[in-house]
């Protein structure tokens, strides 16, 4: 395993991030192919043997059960200061806005409920999940801001935003003497390179750690194309994300095999391994050993310059789609609309 600074926190992590979106109660969210707290322990397990030591997490993950089986299997099988735990707070809903709750307030129960779900008294790595149109970023900053000042948190970072609102809070932050942001996590892979329109050389050029989501493209970059399985079947959300472009992105899939029978490699080191000449951690989503396998093994293969350019060379510019597409004020106060409906 290899680690790395999580930009300018002073905080280490693996190189690759365990994504906990895929443990949690199955009944208890919108993902249906779920492990249960068993299964969720071993894969937890088997990824802290093999060096990793950063986990993602959200209190949105299968209504918090997601980080309770996290927090319980850390607890049992290692020691807090070894591992890097980071979650993620939504933003206001509707019915907390109509009822008067600031923003702030709105943080500091969602903080609470996430440290209680952990059984922790802090969290390393604190994610504001998406951009949250209904409530002024100061008002989280300065929320985050406290919450670091108190011991509940060590580092905060940015999910699903654009570069120019990372860029706002973080000067923000810096006139005010707040926190900034170290961290952005948005969707990046080799099927999804809108990016590197403008974040991946933002973040570059102000040290900010690139935790990309999807790194496989809901399993799409870990096997040929037209294999099926269980999640490509049942997964509704990664399907309205890929499923418009599956005839573009086939080129790229298959440059993938192609360059991973060159090295002897599967799909899921190659794919991971080209996300890692870019990124400080992707977030990879780990349900079965083989997967713990493919992440670690990642580290080890090197692509040359042939094989960048085969991978690269035939993407096609993508719409953006899923919660980045929503990342505007008029979807904004059309979700709120429906909320309040």
């Amino acid at each position: 395993m290899q680690y790395t600074a999580l930009g300018d926190s002073g905080i280490r992590v693996s190189r690759v991030s365990m994504g906990c979106m895929g443990f949690g109660e199955a009944s208890a969210g919108q993902h249906s192919w779920t492990l249960d707290e068993d299964a969720s322990r071993e894969i937890i397990t088997y990824g802290l043997e093999q060096g990793i030591t950063f986990f993602d997490t959200a209190i949105g993950y299968q209504g918090g059960t997601s980080e309770q089986y996290l927090g319980r299997a850390l607890r049992q099988c290692a020691r807090r200061e070894e591992v890097v735990v980071a979650t993620k707070f939504l933003p206001r809903p509707a019915q907390a806005i109509d009822a008067g709750l600031s923003g702030a307030e709105h943080l500091r129960q969602s903080l609470e409920a996430s440290l209680r779900n952990l059984g922790m008294d802090h969290v390393d790595l604190y994610i504001l999940h998406m951009w949250d149109w209904g409530t002024p970023i100061e008002e989280y900053l300065a929320a985050l801001t406290r919450a670091v000042r108190e011991g509940k948190v060590r580092a905060i970072g940015i999910a699903n935003a654009f570069a120019w609102q990372v860029a706002q809070a973080n000067a923000l932050a810096q006139a005010h003497g707040w926190e900034r942001f170290v961290s952005v996590q948005n969707h990046y892979n080799l099927l999804f390179r809108e990016e590197e329109r403008e974040m991946t050389v933002f973040a570059d050029q102000n040290n900010i750690a690139l935790t990309p989501y999807s790194a496989l493209a809901g399993g799409r970059l870990a096997r040929p194309v037209g294999t099926v399985t269980r999640r490509l079947r049942e997964d509704a959300y990664a399907r309205m994300k890929y499923d418009a472009t599956a005839e573009a992105d086939a080129v790229v899939i298959d440059r993938v095999a192609q360059v991973a029978a060159r090295h002897s490699a599967s799909m899921t080191e190659v794919s991971l391994a080209w996300l890692l000449t870019r990124t400080a951690a992707p977030v990879v989503g780990m349900t079965k050993r083989s997967h713990v396998e493919g992440a670690v093994g990642a580290m080890d293969l090197v692509l040359d310059d042939a094989d960048l350019a085969a991978l690269e060379e035939a993407y096609v510019p993508h719409p953006l789609v899923g919660v980045m597409a929503q990342n505007t004020p008029a979807a904004a106060r059309l979700n709120r609309a429906r909320h309040r409906a």
